[in-house]
């Protein structure tokens, strides 16, 4: 199967998760697993929550900002990739001066 997210519109969320400002995303699910490309502007973030039952993947392509992960924060920029394992806490925050573009991946949503 091919996800095209080239001809996917971009989907705004607000405070997503208790984020600040507007996350954009593009996202294929099949009911079991979530795919999604994202876009943080400059400022936004996605609110720090826990995953239960799942992890995360995050694959930084573009821009910088940082990960707060557990008790602990740390820079992230393209060609990084941020692990979020079940049972572990974590944010994504744009606080570079341009879009802050990745893939996620949450198996087993």
């Amino acid at each position: 199967m091919i996800n095209d997210y080239s001809k996917m519109e971009w989907a705004p969320n607000p405070g997503f998760k208790g984020g600040e400002g507007v996350f954009y995303n593009k996202m294929f699910t099949d009911g079991v697993n979530k795919m999604m490309q994202g876009r943080l502007p400059s400022g936004a973030s996605i609110g720090y929550h826990k995953h239960e039952g799942t992890c995360e993947m995050i694959f930084i392509l573009e821009g910088e900002g940082k990960v707060i992960y557990d008790d602990t924060e740390s820079p992230v920029k393209a060609g990084e990739v941020h692990y979020c394992p079940e049972g572990h806490s974590h944010s994504l925050i744009n606080n570079g001066t341009e879009d802050l573009v990745f893939y996620a991946v949450v198996p087993k949503q």
